[in-house]
């Protein structure tokens, strides 16, 4: 067997968008190839069965294996596609080709420095990131198709759920979700503090979490806190006066 996949499993730097990756067969197992390209988005652990529902059987629910692979098929394309359009947006030169605010071209150039002075952001962070800034900012401008589609079909999910829109941010386990929670925070309050009546930004923020402990870990978000890390982490231009904007 082939000891390279497991002396240098890390083939990327965590600060710029993955170039390479170790291929996997259709079990999701090494063949220790090198791929030249980022990973395509995959699925590799099955759906899980809703729960039963009163007057509705376990059966009646639980989707048929086609049903479970076409299901995730879509999903893998749907944010396969969304990456993409962020990608080639993410690489236009000018910022006044963003479509943003002032204030979050600002942060996006400050979050995208390569000479930060502290702890950095990783790519996946900061794309993460500007993932939900290109939907709530930028989407909404587009007057292609692209746009219009992913927010078509946010709507259409979030609508067979309930009347709360919702989006979800995955990253893997240590990718570091409190930064980009400190981070959409950051960006949210910038530019709710300067646009007082726009239905796109909040001062006011709601942070969920399993148990106390993970709570006190919490607490870097707060701005009253020491250790916040919009001054530790210098994650506003301006460092610690971000503080005073935040609720």
């Amino acid at each position: 067997m082939n000891p390279k996949f497991f002396e240098q499993p890390i083939l990327n730097s965590p600060y710029e968008a993955p170039s390479r990756h170790w291929e996997l067969d259709e079990n999701g197992q090494p063949t220790h190839r090198i791929v030249e390209a980022r990973r395509q988005v995959r699925f590799l652990s099955p759906i899980p069965v809703p729960k039963k529902q009163r007057g509705t059987s376990q059966l009646e629910l639980a989707p048929t294996l086609d049903e479970a692979e076409e299901a995730k098929f879509d999903l893998a394309r749907v944010i396969q596609e969304l990456r993409g359009e962020v990608a080639r947006w993410r690489q236009l030169p000018n910022p006044s080709q963003w479509q943003v605010t002032p204030e979050t071209a600002r942060l996006l150039q400050h979050w995208r420095r390569s000479d930060w002075p502290g702890i950095r952001p990783f790519f996946c962070q900061v794309e993460a990131v500007e993932t939900v800034i290109w939907l709530t900012e930028v989407a909404p401008k587009r007057r292609d198709r692209a746009g219009r589609r992913f927010l078509r079909r946010l709507e259409e999910v979030n609508a067979a759920h309930g009347e709360l829109p919702r989006l979800a941010l995955k990253l893997a386990t240590g990718a570091g979700k409190t930064m980009v929670m400190a981070m959409l925070i950051a960006w949210q309050t910038i530019n709710a503090v300067r646009r007082p009546n726009s239905p796109y930004f909040t001062r006011g923020f709601l942070v969920v979490t399993p148990g106390l402990t993970i709570r006190d870990r919490l607490r870097v978000l707060q701005p009253n806190d020491p250790d916040n890390y919009y001054g530790q982490r210098g994650l506003a231009a301006r460092g610690k006066s971000l503080g005073a904007g935040l609720v």
